[in-house]
């Protein structure tokens, strides 16, 4: 196993702006390299123990020829501007699942994009997630109060389905802008592709969400390859991990799921796994409503995955380097989620913080 190895040190570099010039474009490293735009996980703004406001999850993939965006919470779009990295050379967009904490910045990109790419060139965004989950999600076996609306008539759509109702939700804005101003309509800058999951056997949103497969082709072009499985984040259905090889490394990102043999098979081997972490311990208590607070709870024990737990799956999938990230709550110090994982990672770890820089072959860490 490859985790007896000891830790890894790793070189820190200031990417961020001086004080006398904070308009200054950021020194990137030499690509490929991965940026952690965003690390706390969950649909709330968080601080974490130093008291910063964290960005909801989101992860960059930077090539020689472009870029990769992996999700997009909530500071999504900031992050960018203050790593540096621009629209103009973003060649595609992977969304792991529908929760909000994931996709919330969105609808900015969609906006924004019209004036920040010129489609001369023909070239579309690629806009890749999942598709429909076919039916209602259940509700809690806590809830003893009926007066909740019941959405089990309702076929909750897939990534096609959220960006067209998104653009219908914005078009006040977006017939303004495009006849004023003659922008781009955003379905000129975005490709958008619902993962088929259809065929995948056994696979049920409310029963099984994760039944054992091979992983799916989703994209390729000269930079990447890039497949996807489904994994353990239920009842949200379908969920997805990623895997992203280039000439020079694999990256896989776990997106959210508890531990998941889908995801080991999918990482094997990686340089880098991107993998979810949470402290079930050290969650405060958020709501004085009892039957949500204990509904929530037992959402998190089946849908997420311990820092010890990631780490196991770290060691099964034979990958050289951890990294933690969507981490909840963000609030708890570093030297604890790095104490938990060390219970089953002896391999180089690293927990991440928002707009680092790791390269992937030989992690090197910029803040």
């Amino acid at each position: 196993m490859r985790n007896q190895g000891k830790t890894s040190s790793y070189e820190v570099h200031n990417a961020e702006s001086s004080q006398t010039d904070r308009n200054e474009r950021p020194t990137l490293p030499e690509p490929p390299h991965i940026i952690t735009l965003g690390t706390a996980g969950g649909p709330s703004w968080q601080k974490d123990a130093a008291g910063t406001v964290r960005n909801g999850t989101s992860t960059a993939l930077v090539t020689e020829n472009g870029w990769y965006l992996i999700d997009c919470g909530q500071g999504t779009g900031r992050a960018l501007a203050e790593s540096g990295l621009s629209l103009k050379d973003l060649r595609g967009i992977f969304i792991t699942h529908l929760h909000s904490d994931h996709i919330a910045d969105l609808s900015s990109l969609v906006l924004f994009a019209p004036f920040m790419r010129s489609t001369s060139n023909g070239s579309r965004i690629p806009l890749i997630g999942p598709g429909s989950r076919g039916k209602s999600s259940l509700r809690s076996e806590r809830a003893t109060k009926r007066e909740a609306i019941s959405l089990t008539s309702i076929n909750p759509g897939g990534l096609e389905h959220l960006f067209k109702h998104l653009v219908m939700a914005f078009e006040a804005d977006i017939d303004d802008r495009t006849n004023d101003t003659l922008a781009d309509h955003p379905s000129r800058i975005f490709d958008v592709r619902d993962i088929a999951h259809s065929h995948v056997p056994g696979f049920d949103p409310n029963e099984n969400v994760s039944p054992p497969m091979h992983p799916l082709l989703i994209f390729q072009d000269d930079d990447v390859t890039v497949e996807a499985t489904l994994v353990s984040h239920h009842p949200m259905a379908p969920a997805y991990a990623f895997r992203f090889t280039t000439s020079d490394g694999i990256v896989t990102i776990s997106g959210d799921t508890g531990p998941c043999k889908n995801l080991v098979d999918l990482a094997r081997g990686s340089d880098v796994l991107i993998h979810e972490a949470i402290l079930l311990e050290a969650l405060p208590r958020k709501f004085e409503n009892q039957e949500m607070h204990d509904a929530t709870l037992d959402h998190h024990r089946r849908a997420h995955t311990s820092p010890s737990d990631a780490g196991l799956v770290a060691l099964e999938a034979e990958v050289k380097t951890l990294i933690l990230h969507h981490l909840v709550p963000v609030a708890v110090p570093e030297d604890i989620w790095s104490s938990e994982t060390r219970k089953t990672w002896n391999g180089p770890l690293i927990i991440a913080q928002d707009c680092n820089h790791y390269q992937i072959k030989t992690p090197i860490m910029s803040c």
